[in-house]
């Protein structure tokens, strides 16, 4: 069996998803970074059945989505598990992972866009899409880049502003559905934990994130306040409790 290939997004929460479940099994695995804006062409290329990354390839299959990912390494690792052995508890744990994705990590994508979009030096840094083309080229490009980034992501305005709102609700969610043991489902780290924890990463920047990230105090006034208000929030601490917990080191076969 080859070491599994993934092609991901540095920054991108669903990519991170699949980086940290990789890790958690302490999968090794290689590490294939593709260009910001070039993720629809190579997701397409790899054929993996969907039109955006992340994609792994184990063993010849290619599979793209983040939950049909960890479904596949579940099955071939199941150790250390992600999802509960309890037919409830895992039915719970696949029902808040499906929640955290459709109902929270694009609103946030919203939330965290419409703000950077104004300033396309933050942008270009937060994204990693172009300090090495130079000012002058972003500068001319970056028109273009925000119309694309609008249409493709609808962000508007209006709907980041429904955004903040759901990713509100998202955080009541993990508040109330969060035990005793810190965890949102039985007494250990599930599919759950690792979704919620992942989608909120680019607005809480836990220090374990394995790469780079625009520090909030840099971010626009408008965002950098709306972060701060949520800072107390016991579901702002709870991810950074999470990455502070299984973030663990990385499995990347080149950095063993």
């Amino acid at each position: 069996m080859g070491i599994p290939i993934l092609w991901h997004l540095d920054i991108s929460h669903f990519n991170e998803k699949v980086r940290w479940a990789l890790d958690y099994k302490r999968i090794p695995h290689e590490r294939r970074s593709v260009f910001p804006g070039m993720q629809e062409v190579r997701a397409r290329l790899l054929r993996g059945g969907t039109t955006t990354l992340p994609v792994i390839d184990i063993d010849g299959k290619k599979i793209g989505d983040s939950t049909r990912i960890i479904e596949e390494l579940e099955r071939r690792w199941p150790d250390p598990p992600l999802y509960p052995s309890d037919p409830e508890q895992r039915r719970a744990a696949l029902a808040l992972e499906d929640f955290f994705d459709e109902q929270c990590a694009h609103e946030l994508r919203r939330v965290l866009f419409d703000p950077l979009l104004h300033h396309p030096e933050l942008m270009a840094e937060a994204t990693g899409s172009d300090r090495r083309r130079g000012g002058s080229v972003l500068g001319l490009v970056f028109p273009v880049v925000n119309r694309a980034v609008r249409h493709k992501y609808a962000v508007t305005p209006e709907r980041a502003a429904e955004g903040r709102a759901k990713v509100i609700a998202a955080f009541d969610r993990i508040e109330a559905e969060r035990g005793s043991s810190g965890y949102l489902v039985g007494d250990s780290f599930t599919v759950a934990d690792v979704t919620a924890a992942a989608v909120f990463s680019p607005l809480v920047c836990p220090p374990e994130f394995p790469y780079h990230q625009v520090e909030p105090e840099r971010w626009p006034e408008e965002l950098r306040s709306w972060r701060a208000a949520l800072a107390d929030r016991p579901g702002f601490r709870y991810v950074l409790d999470m990455y502070a917990r299984h973030r663990g080191t990385s499995a990347e076969a080149a950095a063993a």
